[in-house]
């Protein structure tokens, strides 16, 4: 029991050491040795566990799509603030990039020419948006002029540059960064009257609708503008 445990954790290190690697290095440059050096082990303990370099590879990205998954969850189709739900996993996204080398060479990964493979962490993230923006369609939470995949382009192109900004400064994937991008976001996307999302991943209250309400000001009706 006690030497498969240990076979277990040196599996895992020398998964986060490739990831760290990858990262820093891309596919095409990073080295056996140097994965195995960064872990603590010999070459050969390293083949004992992967027989080459493309195999960490994808042991890197499939823990990566594991953790992805573990975030976004399945979509829920009868989810009752579908844009709240894309806001909070947008954050706790950005906060994972931020502890997680492994789940950041997984995205890295697909987007490195070098590498080839049929899992892309970019492709799973933008078809989990496009699907949650369908059921804030189908609930009536979305913007009637919203187009879903100019939006979901949009989205996972911000969430990508933030990933790579962050590798030079953490402050990229603050929350307080998603929050301002979110901030300037939302008020496009959400249907006036309903249940509005906060962009920190909080809810905030209703907006009025126009027959509702004529004008922005406090009375029994509408809220404070």
């Amino acid at each position: 029991m006690a030497q498969q445990y240990r076979a277990q954790r040196t599996r895992q290190e020398l998964i986060r050491a490739a990831a760290e690697v990858f990262e820093s290095a891309g596919f095409a440059e990073a080295s056996i040795a140097s994965i195995s050096s960064r872990a603590g082990v010999s070459n050969g303990a390293l083949h004992f566990h992967f027989p080459n370099k493309r195999a960490l590879g994808e042991a890197v990205e499939q823990a990566a799509a594991q953790t992805l998954l573990h975030i976004t969850g399945p979509v829920p189709l009868r989810h009752p603030a579908p844009l709240q739900l894309v806001v909070e996993t947008s954050q706790a996204l950005a906060r994972q990039f931020l502890d997680d080398p492994v789940l950041r060479a997984g995205f890295c990964l697909g987007s490195d020419g070098a590498w080839e493979c049929g899992l892309n962490l970019w492709e799973q993230w933008h078809d989990w948006v496009q699907l949650m923006l369908t059921v804030a369609r189908d609930r009536g939470s979305l913007a009637a002029d919203v187009e879903i995949e100019d939006t979901v382009s949009a989205i996972t192109a911000v969430v990508a540059g933030l990933q790579v900004l962050a590798r030079r400064d953490a402050r990229w994937c603050s929350t307080g960064t998603v929050t301002a991008f979110w901030r300037l976001v939302l008020p496009q996307l959400s249907h006036a009257g309903a249940d509005q999302p906060g962009p920190d991943g909080t809810a905030a209250a209703a907006w009025p609708t126009d027959s509702a309400c004529d004008s922005w000001e406090m009375d029994e009706t509408c809220g404070a503008a």
